[in-house]
């Protein structure tokens, strides 16, 4: 087996999972000069859900692959994100996005519809390499051998290669292999998910800006997509009960209205213009962080590595970065099982503390008594300190030989 940067005879590598992070691992994997070969479970491509933020930290990225232009054109950019109280509409703090955040970081913060960001992942992964994206084959198992993994696929089909990345989500398959079987634990809160078109609401609606809604036991997040014409919008509320950790399960809208009861004239509109039969909700869990990422031929990437709750934005960034670090690695080092060591323990650090601020924001958000929220945000300066860690790393750049923790 050669070297991982002789690429007179190209590893082979496959990958577990066709969703944002596997794409962006393939894309990142195929420029670099690798084979690849991608495994997706379901039949037809395609991406569940709505609205994703990808901040500089992961846009860098994009670039690299050759794909922000044709993100960019179907992308929102916002002027801020503003943390607003959930009754009066009162404006906390603000963060600077726009042409702001380009400047200070070297790439744009982009406001994607999934669908849009995934057709564009797919698309630059077969120009890359047609036919590299299998679907219908479900990564079930692997076996190591000396020099390479196997892979055994849902109907039986055994295929080999140099590494396995597993990027096949919150339920991966090679995640319950490398590191045993976990049980989440639920959050208490559930998250409601819907969209608007922007022709439905009043003109200039909330002047095009991101928010985010914050008030006891619940909190919302309200952004721009498809260039402003269409209105993302994800509430998260404390619940007793639990419910199924899916994208697609559904609720009734006047569920949603009774949760939001008492909350701003703007988030009344919101609601009172979503289509009463496309609400869903879905539980929000806490996943045990993992020791360890890797096996020799094995790795897992994005949320099979690290799920992480949405309450910094940075799930697929954290994937995308993940996806350029890891192909670093694996070109500027011979042995494989090196380069997953330099991977994990240069990811580790800096996705850890990812998950463990996305807890703490749900904490602040969700403060019970309005008066200690005010003062809690008054003591907080949240762009600086987003600027100062997380939007300033470029994973094209930073020094893989230490820890990322900024």
């Amino acid at each position: 087996m050669p070297g991982a940067n002789d690429m007179s005879q190209p590893l082979k590598i496959l990958i577990a999972g066709a969703g944002i992070g596997g794409l962006s691992a393939a894309a990142c994997l195929l420029q670099a000069g690798f084979d690849v070969e991608v495994f997706e479970r379901a039949t037809v491509l395609g991406e569940i859900g709505a609205g994703v933020q990808q901040s500089a930290n992961a846009t860098h990225v994009m670039r690299d692959i050759g794909i922000l232009e044709a993100l960019e054109a179907v992308a929102y950019r916002p002027a801020v994100t503003e943390f607003r109280t959930f009754d009066s509409g009162t404006v906390l703090q603000a963060l600077s996005l726009a042409q702001r955040h380009e400047s200070r970081f070297g790439a744009p913060y982009l406001q994607l519809h999934r669908a849009d960001f995934h057709k564009i992942l797919v698309a630059r992964v077969e120009a890359l390499k047609p036919g590299a994206i299998r679907l219908g084959c479900a990564v079930e198992a692997f076996v190591e051998e000396p020099g390479h993994v196997e892979v055994e696929l849902e109907g039986g089909l055994h295929i080999s290669g140099a590494l396995l990345i597993g990027a096949d989500g919150i339920k991966s398959n090679v995640r319950k292999q490398i590191a045993g079987p976990s049980a989440p634990v639920y959050t208490g809160d559930a998250a409601w998910r819907l969209t608007v078109p922007v022709a439905r609401l009043r003109e200039n609606f909330l002047d095009g800006k991101s928010s985010i809604w914050v008030g006891p036991d619940k909190h919302a997040v309200v952004y721009f997509l498809r260039g402003g014409s269409l209105l993302n919008f994800v509430a998260a509320v404390e619940y007793d009960e639990w419910i199924e950790e899916s994208w697609t399960h559904k609720q009734p809208w006047l569920e949603l209205k009774r949760d939001l009861s008492g909350w701003h004239d703007d988030i009344q509109t919101i609601v009172d213009n979503a289509e009463r039969d496309q609400c869903y909700r879905w539980a929000l869990n806490v996943h045990p962080f993992l020791d360890t990422w890797s096996t020799r031929r094995a790795t897992l990437l994005g949320d099979a590595a690290h799920p992480t709750l949405p309450y910094l934005a940075q799930g697929a960034a954290m994937a995308v970065e993940d996806a350029a670090v890891l192909t670093r690695a694996l070109v500027s080092l011979d042995d494989v099982g090196e380069a997953l060591r330099v991977y994990q323990a240069h990811r580790q650090p800096r996705t850890a503390r990812v998950v463990r601020e996305s807890q703490e924001n749900r904490k602040l958000f969700h403060m019970p008594d309005m008066h200690a929220l005010r003062e809690a945000f008054a003591k907080r300066d949240m762009d600086g300190e987003r600027a100062g860690w997380l939007y300033a790393y470029n994973p094209l750049t930073a020094d893989l030989q230490t820890p990322a923790l900024h």
